[in-house]
């Protein structure tokens, strides 16, 4: 048997990576005309073509493979292409910088503090020795670099700066060995006064390695930069530092820019912020109150959203009776009956509003092909049979899940869950390693900063409640689990549309509301990277500094489809204690450009991104 796992375990990766080439169609917009002339291209390969003048386009890619589209005055769109994808409709933005809207009232300059709060969700700040610096403000201009854009390939620092910032100079190599001696090379060495270019032909009292930033004209005074590491000055590069732990990087090449480190710092600045020591969510700070945010314009209520759905809903829901409601049913089921939405839609009416559970079955049963190969409808059925608590069917469908994409992340994630529901905590445990397994031997991808801390927060919170059941008495005292770091309420969002974009709306008790976009024209660095790993998932975290009503709205932007997308939330009371509760909600978003209410949190405090 174990023999047998082995080998399933190694013939994944070439099962994942057969070629499945798929017609891919669709139209683009700029959201509300089509662009004719659209050039998308297969990246990798010379496969590409135009949009016709309606905006239709049609061409061939295979699982994994990166569609890219350009036309001039817009910003390029790049989609990886999935296992479900047969129609991407992508909307192009112009390629404008647009600012803001601020409305000022005494200053519009941010604290230190409000920027160190803002730090996690805000990829333009960088913290420094002299504080946090926002790329936005600051005087000149500041090349960033993020842990999203870098691989394991390089060796070390001098290697990452070598190959991926132009115009960077770098003596030297990460062995140690310097190069050859440049004439008339001057380094900013502290208590090293400036000489004559033959007096420094040898460098070995300078150290072998250094970078150069800034152009001059002269060589006789070009002085190396140095580098800021957690707030920690080196006058040499850290060699020693794991690039994979970089969690952002910043030139700083320009005087103004520089001038608070002084002399020493002539030749510029090389910041870098390391995983452990950047400024993360661990005091909770309330981001809607960052700026100043205001809700206005209206909001849909549920009563509203139900104004707008199928015919077929509303005559269901209007029915007298649950054998009129049966009768509704059957007249609509030759029309739509080849749609998964359909039956999903009588599934959720009559096992909910009718308490017609047999019936309701009866649907997806007669119906169960039009599921059971899309992971995306499985997710779907799985999302609604978690919301009715009906454990044991999700788990069959995130099984299926499990056989269409052992590659994701999220598959993982999700089974483990379920076994979690079902009271198989040792099974949720085996879960979590075999995936961690995985990654450690490079047998499917991972990264260390938007799906892992979701990841270890479930694993580690597993541990923590359901130890006894985990391990036996003896052996207690020597398993690590990591103490909780938050308690309060804990809010997961999962989507089951990997192309599914939106706006996630939270408002205090006072009115200003924090935003958090999911879009390819906000960031579409962070969709490839869900893509790449696998996953669909984003946590909250509310404590109680705050109390009163929250109000938490979505604007759906829709799935580059006519179909609609599944919203699952986890709501956790009382997290990380052993009072904990969790509750799930499905929402159906197909009300596109519209800001609808999802839910309230009546304890809710403080909204903060993990």
């Amino acid at each position: 048997m174990k023999k047998l796992w082995v080998l399933l375990l190694l013939a994944g990766p070439l099962m994942w990576g057969q070629q499945d080439i798929k017609r891919i169609t669709g139209r683009v917009t700029d959201g509300r005309e089509p662009l004719g002339d659209v050039a998308i291209a297969v990246e990798g390969s010379g496969a590409s073509t135009f949009t016709a003048g309606d905006g239709t386009y049609a061409i061939e890619a295979a699982t994994g493979d990166v569609l890219r589209y350009t036309y001039q005055g817009m910003k390029p769109v790049r989609i990886r292409v999935e296992d479900v994808t047969r129609v991407l409709s992508p909307s192009m933005v112009l390629d404008v910088e647009e600012l803001e809207e601020v409305v000022v009232i005494g200053s519009n300059r941010k604290t230190q503090r409000e920027l160190e709060a803002e730090y996690p969700v805000n990829k333009r700040l960088i913290r420094t020795a002299y504080g946090m610096l926002n790329a936005d403000t600051a005087p000149g201009n500041i090349r960033f670099m993020d842990e999203t854009e870098i691989t394991p390939i390089y060796v070390c620092i001098l290697d990452l700066l070598r190959n991926r910032f132009a115009g960077v100079r770098v003596v030297g190599d990460c062995t140690g060995s310097g190069g050859p001696a440049a004439e008339g090379q001057l380094t900013n060495i502290q208590g090293v006064p400036q000489r004559d270019a033959d007096s420094f032909r040898e460098f070995d009292d300078l150290g072998p390695q250094r970078v150069f930033i800034r152009g001059v004209s002269s060589i006789f005074q070009q002085r190396a930069a140095i580098f800021d590491v957690d707030g920690q000055i080196f006058t040499e590069p850290p060699i020693w530092l794991d690039i994979n732990q970089i969690k952002r990087l910043a030139i700083l090449n320009n005087f103004a820019t520089s001038t608070m480190y002084g002399n020493l710092g002539a030749g510029g600045v090389i910041v870098i912020n390391t995983l452990s020591g950047s400024p993360r969510g661990g005091k909770l700070t309330d981001l809607a109150r960052l700026r100043n945010n205001y809700e206005t314009g209206p909001v849909i209520s549920v009563q509203a959203l139900e104004m707008s759905e199928p015919t077929y809903l509303q005559e269901l829901r209007k029915a007298p009776s649950r054998e009129a409601a049966r009768e509704v049913y059957e007249s609509y089921a030759d029309r739509y009956g080849s749609s998964p939405y359909f039956q999903l839609d009588a599934y959720r009416h009559f096992h909910d509003q009718r308490n017609d559970p047999d019936f309701a079955d009866g649907i997806l049963a007669q119906k169960a092909h039009l599921f059971d190969r899309n992971p995306v409808l499985l997710k779907a059925l799985a999302y609604t049979y978690e919301s009715q608590s009906r454990h044991g069917k999700a788990h069959e469908a995130y099984k299926k899940v499990m056989q269409l994409r052992p590659n994701y992340g999220q598959s993982y994630m999700d089974l483990a869950n379920s076994y979690r529901s079902l009271g198989e905590y040792d099974k949720a445990a085996a879960q979590y390693k075999r995936y961690d397994y995985l990654v450690e031997e490079g047998m499917v991808p991972s990264d260390s900063s938007a799906f892992a801390p979701i990841l270890n927060r479930e694993y580690n919170n597993l541990l923590f409640l359901h130890q006894a059941a985990l391990v036996s008495a003896e052996k207690r005292p020597s398993l690590y689990v990591e103490e909780e770091d938050f308690q309060g309420t804990r809010v997961v969002f999962e989507w089951n549309d990997g192309e599914a974009e939106f706006d996630l709306q939270f408002v205090n008790p006072d009115g200003q509301y924090h935003l958090w976009k999911h879009s390819l024209a906000n960031d579409a660095e962070a969709i490839m990277l869900e893509k790449e790993i696998g996953f669909n998932a984003q946590e909250f975290l509310v404590d109680d500094s705050l109390p009163g009503t929250w109000q938490v709205n979505v604007r759906y932007l829709g799935n580059k489809s006519l179909t609609p997308t599944y919203l699952k939330v986890s709501i956790y009371d009382n997290y990380g204690t052993t009072a904990q509760r969790r509750e799930v909600r499905v929402f159906k978003l197909s009300l596109k450009d519209v800001n609808q209410r999802l839910f309230t949190l009546t304890k809710g405090a403080t909204v903060a991104l993990n």
